[in-house]
């Protein structure tokens, strides 16, 4: 009886002492994001390596990998289609083939992803060929099929790991129709982040009920950008609004804005949310690590930690660059396709502060291909030069950055002007004396020591000068009082109230910056009734053409507009191009 009394005590001790046994899982999530095939640690339009890229990320997620200790889990955040001309050639030149990001990214095991506006950008025949070739889901809950009223991508995906279930929420911005012609996304309604994030969320807890909610979001996190704010209906960077007004998120990974982030906030909740993402071009990826406590059925969420971590510190994987060398190899030889000659070199530095070959060369190609009166265009890319000599295809991606089409439209003398008042409101600074910046800064000095370059008020690639008629830009007055239209270069009047041909590019057409819309008022349905022709193909590939038939290209300024005072600019632009690109050739 004492012997049955000694095992009824000894189980009931080691009973009590199970109930009491806490377990702790670990997950480790690795985002990359706005990646805009970055795919190999080479810069393909300057011939030369680079030390950053998917590769470099791969010898870091491999050494992951090995710990079995924890669970792991690799997103993307989008914008994996556009940027360097591995993903160009892809996409447009060797279509036969699965795309490269397809098989890069099946290669790297990656488990889930979101879609971005560039990879939306692409086109239906690209993007929809994707997402049959990608090996995991490819997510957007707010972009929805019109006939069918349902996601057009997943909505939704889960997972798990180690004993947790996680499910992972992808939205993208919703901001797309303002940039992007209306037949690359056709049949595609892009909605609301915050109405949709609502809708789905109680989906999936009713549906699935994860232990850990995961918001994968390609959108920014400053709501305040382009003049918005939380109200704005279809809010493009949105992110921050879906953490604080949605209940449920634990951690949501943001992408879009390029500015790497990894900072909490408390949502209308009470609940703290991590909101993390990379920079753009595989230069910074982001890490969390997850720990939940599991005692008997309970599983308590215990910590959560964000790491932004930039992938020169790890080596390109070698068996990663051998399994796609043959793309490699291809991609140089295209680029490296001699086109022309230029007599001269051009650079973007000076296309920042006044008029400049390289923009009137733009100017030049959309005014001769559109037969417009006049032509706007902006410097898209930061620091960018094409040597003088023999031009190869490389040069066009630095001459034309993005795969946009060429619009033709009809604005009035007014709207050009308004859309000039725009574009040099953002730009240029109101001088007060000829010691202030001539370029409108946010922070001339960084707003942190990890960001310590100056930071520009404005977008460059939203800095559209004009052409095809003279005008003066009056640095001294406030803004929408700056410009003054003289003529039109071939001597005729500019008449206010007449109606133009104008050239614009199709982020700008659609209402990309705002020049259109908030600087000259049309409304998007007006903007659609606006365009007279559009490209068939992007505006670059025209560019390649017209060097190809003109052979020979001297590039240089008209100077058809200039900055006024003249002495007060030379002062301003001498201060502030030291800030921006250091002391050198002016």
């Amino acid at each position: 009886m004492k012997k049955n009394k000694f095992f009824f005590v000894i189980f009931a001790l080691l009973f009590v002492a199970s109930l009491s046994f806490s377990q702790t899982i670990k997950i480790k999530i690795v985002e990359t994001t706005d990646t805009h095939g970055a795919i190999f640690p080479y810069d393909f339009l300057n011939q030369k390596p680079s030390n950053y890229s998917l590769a470099n990320i791969q010898t870091y997620i491999k050494a992951q990998r090995r710990d079995t200790s924890r669970a792991f889990l690799l997103f993307s955040d989008g914008d994996i289609l556009q940027g360097t001309p591995v993903v160009y050639y892809s996409n447009f030149i060797d279509v036969q083939e699965p795309n490269i990001c397809a098989r890069v990214m099946n290669y790297m095991r990656y488990d889930v992803g979101t879609i971005g506006n560039h990879d939306i950008e692409a086109g239906h025949k690209v993007y929809d060929k994707v997402k049959k070739e990608l090996n995991f889901p490819w997510l957007a809950a707010n972009a929805v099929d019109v006939r069918t009223g349902k996601p057009y991508f997943q909505p939704y995906a889960v997972f798990v790991r180690k004993g947790i279930k996680i499910a992972v929420l992808g939205l993208i911005t919703p901001g797309i129709p303002n940039w992007l012609p209306p037949n690359i996304y056709k049949g595609i309604e892009f909605q609301d982040m915050i109405e949709s994030a609502r809708k789905w969320v109680k989906i999936i807890k009713q549906k699935e009920k994860p232990d850990l909610l995961i918001g994968l979001f390609h959108s920014g996190v400053d709501y305040t950008y382009g003049g918005e704010d939380e109200k704005t209906y279809k809010n493009e960077n949105a992110s921050l609004l879906v953490a604080k007004k949605v209940k449920g998120f634990d951690v949501v990974f943001v992408g879009h804005d390029h500015h790497g982030w990894n900072e909490w906030t408390t949502n209308d909740f009470g609940k703290k949310v991590l909101i993390i993402g990379g920079t753009h071009s595989a230069i910074v990826f982001a890490t969390v690590n997850i720990e939940f406590s599991l005692n008997g059925k309970n599983k308590v969420l215990k910590s959560v930690n964000g790491e932004l971590i930039r992938s020169n510190k790890f080596p390109p994987d070698s068996l990663f660059l051998k399994k796609f060398s043959a793309d490699f190899a291809k991609v140089k030889k295209y680029v490296m396709q001699p086109i022309g000659v230029f007599e001269n070199a051009i650079s973007t530095k000076s296309a920042f502060f006044g008029d400049s070959p390289f923009v009137d060369l733009i100017h030049e190609i959309q005014l001769g291909i559109t037969g417009a009166d006049v032509s706007f265009a902006a410097p898209l890319s930061f620091n960018a030069v094409i040597k003088k000599g023999v031009v190869y295809v490389k040069d066009m991606f630095k001459l034309y950055h993005y795969e946009n089409f060429l619009y033709t439209m009809r604005l009035s003398g007014r709207e050009i002007k308004d859309a000039l008042e725009y574009s040099y409101a953002n730009w240029f600074n109101q001088m007060k004396n000829p010691e202030d910046h001539l370029l409108k800064f946010e922070n001339a000095k960084g707003n942190s020591p990890e960001r310590a370059k100056p930071i520009l008020a404005g977008r460059f690639y939203n800095f559209d000068s004009a052409d095809g008629i003279q005008y003066v830009v009056d640095v001294t007055k406030p803004a929408g009082k700056r410009v003054k239209v003289i003529r039109f270069l071939n001597g005729k009047k500019f008449d206010l109230n007449k109606f133009y041909k104008v050239a614009v590019n199709s982020y700008r057409g659609n209402g990309g910056g705002g020049h259109l819309t908030r600087g000259a008022g049309l409304t998007k349905e007006e903007l659609a009734g606006r365009l007279i022709s559009s490209t068939d193909r992007d505006f670059r590939s025209y560019v390649i053409d017209w060097i190809k038939k003109h052979k020979v290209v001297n590039p240089k300024a008209n100077n058809n507009w200039k900055v006024i005072p003249e002495t007060w600019a030379e002062k301003g632009k001498a201060r502030d191009w030291k800030l921006l690109f250091g002391a050198g050739e002016k």
